[in-house]
């Protein structure tokens, strides 16, 4: 949430918000930041498997079904933090997108 809401820096993420606003001309722009938010979500997946191999989430959790929930979660709150809206509404959502979190 610091992050895409620091006062006096732009809100939001470049790496999210960049690929929203290119043309035909920018594919090779788009296609990087699309790779580079992919392998944030491997990396997710790849710790959320550690978490069920060694028994912190459940063995039935689907860990690339996870982990791709967490990115879009934090892609979304960086376009709605870059469209403005403020720190304590977007603690809410990730509070509420919390609640669905994998019982243990």
């Amino acid at each position: 949430m610091r992050t895409t809401t620091r006062p006096a820096q732009p809100h939001g993420c470049l790496g999210v918000q960049g690929a929203l606003v290119t043309g035909a001309s920018s594919s090779s722009v788009r296609d990087l930041l699309a790779t580079w938010r992919n392998d944030g979500c491997n990396r997710l997946r790849e710790r959320f498997q550690q978490a069920v191999d060694e028994g912190d989430l459940p063995p039935t959790t689907d860990a690339g079904l996870l982990g791709r929930y967490v990115s879009t979660l934090a892609f979304g709150i960086a376009v709605q933090a870059a469209s403005g809206i403020g720190r304590d509404e977007l603690q809410s959502m990730a509070d509420a997108a919390l609640e669905a979190w994998p019982p243990f």
